[in-house]
């Protein structure tokens, strides 16, 4: 009996990894999705005469998305980790425009 349950609990933990990584392939492709748009964001900035930091439209992006994580009732992701996330997304954006 222990044997069964154990395989039955194993099996669902495999499932669950799948779930997971299915996820991170589609985060994968959606971080390259807005890379290839910031590196276009950086090319109109250059023929723009514009500076690639803006630190304005940063911290509008940080607010749009506490904004949208607090409107959630059930979020489980804490609005700190949110920002640790997203700045390093926009950090890494950012240096490719350069």
């Amino acid at each position: 009996m222990r044997k069964k349950r154990h395989q039955v609990v194993s099996n669902k933990l495999k499932r669950k990894r799948k779930k997971v990584d299915l996820i991170d392939r589609k985060l994968l492709s959606l971080l390259n999705q807005r890379l290839r748009i910031a590196l276009e964001i950086g090319k109109i900035k250059k023929q723009m005469g514009k500076k690639i930091y803006d630190p304005k439209r940063e911290k509008e992006i940080l607010e749009r998305l506490r904004l949208r994580l607090r409107s959630r009732n059930k979020a489980l992701l804490k609005e700190k980790d949110l920002e640790k996330i997203f700045s390093i997304i926009i950090k890494v954006c950012r240096r490719s425009q350069k």
